[in-house]
């Protein structure tokens, strides 16, 4: 086994070249094993053995900077820098993350969970290293679908512009999460293909090698000959060398010995280059490669010889009843249409994209497109629904807010991920999307208790036509309630209590409204009755309930899956201020000040204090009226 004595980049040094084929197979068989227990981003990283081998065998990590746009392509890259015997542990608990980390390695430089990054670091270290008078070289690897983000083409533009010295590998798969879309997609799609390109250059090559001692003004004269031979026949690198970038390839991404001689070609230019790698997608593994939309990023186990995924029994996840209920309301109503950035296996809209396929648009990674599109949809009369996770709505503050509220457009936001994420971690925690939407005029904000009242609150979006409105839900399995024949919409602004008490008043939100009812009935067996109110309005507050509580002078607890700033604790808080009136007291659980880490669900909310036996000693222990004894 050659695997077992790689603990550095050093010790891949020595092998020699006929080895790294047999190691790149132990590599896959490694990864395969070990996902099997853990889960993890299979396809992706079997797709990039060769290439991240090639990489860390020519360059020195870390004075070599590896740039991975979206860090879970890198497990190769951890198991060549010392982390194989971590395996185990990855994407639980205080075990190895499944993303880059910069304190988990020095070889790991730089950390991304969102797409499109990469280039504009490697620019940022690139101009670094320059001003610094150093000469280490900067390496980007991105995927073909990372280049349908609006920031790598910024990068491009700068890159050609500033012409320093940096290599970009694509990863060409044809695949990002789902296929790929696009005009740049098919663009690369015509590079793959054109073999007639490569068969003239590779033949003007073989002729030239054979011409003795070619030199000054032959060979300028061979090398327009080449370039004008590229124009005239095929798209090869036109595109990335009018960026200002020299174009290598395509280049075979499972062969390491044409990879190696291409990333010595590139490195002889001085200036940026663009190496076009072609891989497979799930490499190695029979059922990745046959489906490496399934297996981009497994969440469970799996058993290796058949490729059956392990799924919990239980109530359907939010998201696939948010797909289901589109279907019926598209049924209903024809304004209504899809819209999502390259996730719509993720977001549940594959079935809805079968349905009605002229009204589904996949922009590809491109959320600030999409939310502007959406705008512009909405000003013409449709009803898009614009599916989205919580972590890449971020991506598209500005045009939340300037193209979709300012104007007071019809759109109506499915903010999937929305709350704790578990091993996917802080890069992708649906934390933060009360506090930046809430305070947007013309926002309406609300989130559901339950799956049937997600499908009550799809139908409260559709019917609504007062601008903007969201509905966030979480990335779990619903309750194992009975779902409604027919949907209702429900009252703008209005909250439901679920449970009557006087000793406090548990204000909860989401999947935190069955915690706080675990919680209540904790400590109904000590004699205390407290009340539970589903706040399933974060903007409009139910003001008229608000009031009442302060009236009754009974204590709150704000109970909520998102951070504590500028929540909805805080908006209740912001209320009461501006009225001028006061409840008992008022006390928040949510997330704390910091990025809460890679583990389960269950695991980050105990650590945050959001399980029912932390809120009901949180309860207990209000130094506030005298408790009432259950009955």
């Amino acid at each position: 086994m050659l695997l077992e004595n790689i603990d550095s980049p050093t010790d891949l040094k020595k092998l020699t070249l006929p080895e790294l084929p047999r190691l790149a197979e132990e590599i896959r068989h490694f990864l395969i094993e070990k996902l099997s227990a853990t889960g993890g981003h299979l396809a992706p990283n079997l797709g990039v053995v060769e290439l991240t081998l090639a990489l860390h065998y020519l360059y020195n990590s870390p004075q070599d900077k590896f740039i991975f746009d979206v860090g879970h392509q890198a497990y190769v890259h951890k198991i060549l820098t010392g982390r194989q015997n971590r395996f185990d542990t990855l994407r639980q608990k205080d075990g190895l993350c499944g993303f880059v980390k910069r304190n988990e390695s020095e070889h790991d430089v730089w950390e991304a969970g969102h797409s499109s990054t990469s280039l504009s670091a490697a620019m940022g270290m690139a101009l670094a290293r320059d001003l610094k008078g150093e000469s280490n070289r900067v390496v980007a690897i991105i995927g073909d679908g990372a280049l349908t983000g609006g920031m790598a083409l910024e990068a491009l533009n700068h890159i050609g512009h500033e012409k320093r010295k940096l290599m970009v590998v694509l990863n060409d798969n044809e695949m990002s999460i789902a296929p790929n879309v696009g005009a740049i997609h098919n663009y690369l799609g015509k590079v793959r293909s054109e073999k007639i390109y490569r068969k003239a250059k590779d033949e003007l090559d073989w002729l030239l090698r054979k011409v003795p001692a070619i030199g000054g003004k032959l060979a300028r004269t061979a090398d327009r000959v080449k370039d004008s031979l590229k124009y005239l026949v095929a798209p090869e690198g036109v595109l990335f060398e009018e960026f200002g970038l020299k174009y290598f390839g395509p280049v075979d991404g499972h062969d390491v010995n044409k990879l190696i001689e291409a990333f010595k070609q590139a490195d002889s230019v001085d200036g940026p280059v663009l190496v076009h790698v072609l891989t497979v997608k799930g490499k190695g593994y029979s059922p990745a490669e046959a489906d490496s939309h399934k297996w981009h990023g497994i969440t469970g186990s799996y058993k290796i010889e058949s490729g059956q995924v392990v799924k919990p029994v239980g109530p359907p996840m939010y998201t696939e009843v948010f797909g289901s209920t589109l279907i019926e309301l598209a049924e209903q109503d024809k304004r209504i249409v899809a819209v999502t950035p390259a996730m719509p296996g993720g977001s549940g809209l594959l079935k809805f994209a079968e349905r009605f396929p002229d009204r589904m648009f996949d922009v590809g990674i491109a959320e600030q497109h999409a939310a502007t599109m959406s705008a512009a949809l909405a000003m013409e009369g449709m009803k898009p629904v614009f599916a989205v996770y919580s972590t890449f709505l971020q991506r598209a503050y500005d045009q939340v807010v300037h193209d979709i509220c300012r104007q007071n457009l019809n759109v109506i936001f499915a903010i999937d991920r929305a709350g704790f994420v578990g091993a996917d971690g802080e890069t992708h925690q649906g934390v933060y999307d009360i506090a930046f939407l809430r305070h947007i005029p013309n926002m309406v904000l609300m989130m559901p208790k339950d799956e049937n009242e997600l499908k009550n609150m799809m139908k409260t979006a559709v019917d609504y036509d007062a601008g903007p409105i969201a509905v966030r839900y979480p990335r779990i399995a619903g309750t194992g309630v009975a779902l409604d024949e027919r949907m209702s919409s429900i009252e703008i602004g209005t909250w439901e209590t679920v449970r009557e008490g006087d000793y406090a008043a548990v204000l909860a939100i989401g999947p935190m409204v069955q915690v706080a009812e675990e919680a209540a009935e904790l400590l109904k067996r000590e004699g205390i009755n407290v009340r539970v109110v589903n706040a399933r309005f974060v903007k409009p507050l139910d003001e008229k309930m608000l009031l009442a509580l302060a009236k009754e002078r009974i204590p709150l607890l704000v109970v909520e899956e998102g951070s504590v700033q500028g929540g909805l604790g805080s908006a209740i808080l912001e209320f009461y201020t501006l009225q001028g009136t006061q409840p008992a007291s008022i006390h928040i659980a949510g997330v704390p000040d910091l990025f809460v880490e890679h583990a389960t669900i269950k695991e980050q909310r105990a650590d945050s204090g959001l399980t029912a036996d932390a809120i009901a000693k949180q309860l207990a222990s209000l130094p506030v009226r005298k408790r009432q004894k259950a009955t």
